[in-house]
């Protein structure tokens, strides 16, 4: 039987824009959250159900070129109105003037092998700029001022907000970004090492939450430590409803991936679980794909609807913030791996292939930033 919250949630969605773009895209199985119990130092229980949304806005028409010609893009972040977008494997950033693109500089010392090299990108209210990427000692997140006008912007020296974090060639998390209550959140991977994911005194297998310079919040869930959650595999997305409420997106093994509500402190199972576990110990996800319809890295929220974007799916997938049981995908198939997503400034949805990231099969114009109307 379906939680009371759920119901409600439920019949609202029904009657919203949301549901009548169902006739037109693919629906995929719903499915029901489970109870779960508090965890260590936190009054966390049930994933609190979000307030205040209502109906939901989906894709509408045919995504146009913004930018093509990327080399392994990974995040996209705006500096004011300008796009700042993170290659992957060269450690390049750049931005977006018009149709084009030019380097603004590059973060030094990025290694990468595999999945790991610059990841995330944010930037906070002071216009300054946040690369979460992996060096020599392990991943890190730095700080950079950026100076000069659109067209014609300079990365400057580079302030370690943290680091030495847990790096592999897979597993290394890497989205940060800022909460409504002007915090730094990151996730991490596990690096591998699936067991760190319970241990609450190491910082793999975790979503972050810190001070802009770094620094531990005094409201942390555990007194001390940057841990706002842990038993995570691989989460790379971080998104906030209108009420607040953390959704985050991470990657399973061979079973399930997740859409889950993130409440402080909470213990999201892995390795011990993976997808809905119904057990008491852990808090089970909203909803659950198998990673060959999913394997979901960027998500973000705009008007009532979480997106998330989709690799080994090569969909975009739509979720209604007042039901996330449910979702309805977009463009299966038509542009390949899907990286990040995010609203621009103009109201449109911007989403990020990655095809050129060794993975994907690149098409003419590999790859590209793409934007699509919102209805």
């Amino acid at each position: 039987m379906r939680p009371r919250h759920i119901q409600s949630l439920i019949a609202i969605a029904a009657v919203s824009c949301f549901a009548l773009a169902a006739c037109t895209a693919a629906q995929t199985q719903s499915v029901s959250p489970s109870a779960s119990a508090s965890a260590p130092a936190a009054p966390s229980t049930t994933p609190p159900a979000p307030s205040g949304e209502s109906g939901g806005v989906v894709p509408s028409g045919e995504p146009v070129d913004v930018v093509t010609g990327l080399v392994a893009p990974w995040s996209v972040a705006f500096l004011g109105d300008t796009p700042l977008i993170s290659q992957r494997d060269d450690g390049t950033i750049l931005e977006v003037t018009g149709d084009r693109t030019r380097a603004i500089g590059t973060v030094a010392g990025v290694e990468h092998v595999g999945e790991s090299g610059l990841l995330g990108l944010a930037v906070d209210d002071q216009d300054r700029l946040y690369a979460y990427s992996t060096g020599p000692d392990g991943n890190r997140i730095q700080r950079y001022t950026v100076t000069g006008e659109p067209g014609s912007l300079a990365l400057g020296e580079p302030e370690s907000i943290i680091d030495g974090l847990p790096s592999a060639s897979y597993h290394d998390g890497g989205r940060i970004a800022f909460g409504p209550d002007g915090l730094l959140y990151a996730t991490v991977g596990d690096a591998g090492q699936g067991d760190t994911a319970q241990d609450v005194d190491s910082l793999g297998g975790k979503i972050l939450r810190m001070t802009p310079d770094g620094d531990v919040p005094d409201d942390n869930p555990f007194p001390g430590s940057l841990v706002y959650s842990y038993g995570h595999r691989n989460p790379q997305g971080l998104a906030w409803a209108d009420d607040g409420t953390l959704f985050a997106a991470e990657f399973g093994q061979d079973t399930w991936d997740e859409l889950n509500i993130i409440t402080p402190g909470g213990n999201y199972g892995w390795p011990e679980v993976e997808g809905i576990a119904g057990r008491e110990d852990y808090i089970d996800p909203v909803q659950q794909w198998s990673p060959e319809q999913a394997s979901p890295s960027g998500i973000t929220i705009a008007g009532g609807t979480i997106f998330l974007a989709n690799l080994r799916g090569q969909v975009l997938r739509a979720v209604p913030v007042a039901d996330p049981t449910t979702s309805t995908d977009f463009y299966a198939g038509e542009y390949g791996r899907i990286r990040a997503v995010i609203p621009a400034p103009d109201g449109d949805l911007w989403f990020l292939t990655n095809n050129t990231d060794g993975r994907g099969t690149p098409t003419a114009g590999d790859d590209r930033l793409l934007s699509v109307p919102l209805s």
